[in-house]
């Protein structure tokens, strides 16, 4: 009998956030109402009190923080080319153009000390993407962001709880912007949710998130600014809270293991693995490289043919078509298009067992052969 299709990631609903959502659902109330709310509080209190609103994805929350910010047409904004494309999408959405740094290859997020002689006259922001979960250096990436005057958005999607400075992402800093989409280590099915400055309105703030209606005590209202529509639903919300109750939980399971691959995988199959950090990581993914002169999609197939889901996250973004359109080329950031080539993402959620990465680890080598052949 064939073992059941092991993804590489697998969302966890427990009943008891199951008959919550029921209970939404027949209130007969089912949009952004109290679950919404006590979602927020509950999300501020996981981080220390600061402002929180909850949005219906990642992306327009950072969409919402760079209008918030101020950010123009015309301005620049600094990012990573090793993202999911969302993440320099919303720099055009808003009018201003993306400036990519190349990665560290050491952590593979944004290279710090190339950060700085990439901002100019026009530089007004930073956007930082947490990488499979792994923080930015937010030391030294809030110096050179007050030394500049810079407002940093911080793409959190991937590192809700994981910590800096023994601090949970999201406690500190400027605007922060988490995804909980369902493959996220806190899902909302799709959401995010968008921690604000104190310098930052928060009824501003709502107002963007829902189309930038301003309501008044007698009933009446008007629109002044051209908001979205970016709001929550109360069904959504339910599974945030019931998500929230189990995260420390989750992330001390994906640490353990990623602790298993470590101590597993065979170092002779020439993978290269990430950067071993068991204690500000919350290991949204686990990412080796593939040995150059692999053949990935043969790769892919063959982990897939032993009933195991292999992801990619994911290509080095400005060799999409789109951006190269707008100027970037091949080469231009080597670090990214090398670990964009060999990247794959093996099954890491808290309900696998040890013996899942056993699995893993079993198949890695047959398949490692075919796509070497293959090549």
């Amino acid at each position: 009998m064939a073992e059941a299709f092991l993804p590489f990631t697998r969302p966890f609903i427990d009943e008891e956030t199951i008959a919550d959502v029921a209970d939404v659902l027949r209130s007969g109330w089912i949009t952004s109402g109290p679950r919404v709310l006590a979602f927020e509080a509950a999300l501020s209190r996981y981080l220390g009190g600061r402002t929180v609103r909850a949005f219906n994805s990642g992306t327009g929350t950072m969409e919402v923080a760079l209008r918030l910010a101020g950010i123009q047409p015309g301005d620049e904004v600094i990012t990573t080319p090793m993202t999911w494309v969302a993440t320099a999408n919303v720099i055009l959405e808003v009018g201003a153009t993306p400036v990519l740094v190349d990665i560290d290859p050491a952590t593979r997020n944004i290279d710090l000390e190339k950060l700085s002689a990439a901002i100019t006259s026009r530089t007004r922001a930073l956007m930082p993407v947490d990488l499979a979960g792994l923080p930015v250096d937010r030391d030294r990436l809030y110096a050179i962001a007050r030394k500049h005057a810079l407002r940093v958005v911080e793409d959190a999607a991937q590192s809700f709880g994981a910590a800096w400075n023994g601090r949970p992402i999201g406690s500190t800093g400027d605007f922060i912007s988490f995804s909980f989409h369902a493959n996220k280590n806190l899902t909302t099915c799709e959401g995010g949710a968008l921690v604000l400055p104190d310098d930052i309105d928060p009824v501003l703030c709502e107002r963007m998130r829902l189309q930038g209606v301003q309501r008044f005590p007698d009933g009446s209202m008007d629109v002044d600014i051209a908001g979205g529509k970016f709001n929550l639903t109360d069904v959504a919300a339910a599974v945030g809270l019931g998500q929230l109750r189990h995260i420390a939980a989750w992330t001390e399971r994906r640490r353990a293991l990623a602790r298993a691959y470590f101590d597993r995988i065979d170092p002779g199959l020439g993978l290269e693995l990430p950067p071993a950090d068991f204690s500000r990581s919350n290991w949204h993914m686990f990412q080796p490289l593939l040995p150059p002169g692999t053949d990935r999609g043969t790769f892919l197939a063959a982990m897939k043919a032993k009933g195991i889901g292999v992801g990619v996250h994911y290509p080095a973004l400005h060799l999409f078509t789109l951006y190269r359109n707008l100027g970037f080329r091949p080469g231009q950031f080597p670090h990214a298009e090398d670990v964009g080539a060999r990247t794959v993402t093996l099954p890491l959620f808290p309900a696998m067992t040890d013996a899942d990465v056993d699995r893993v680890c079993a198949a890695l080598k047959p398949a490692l052969t075919q796509s070497r052949r293959a090549h």
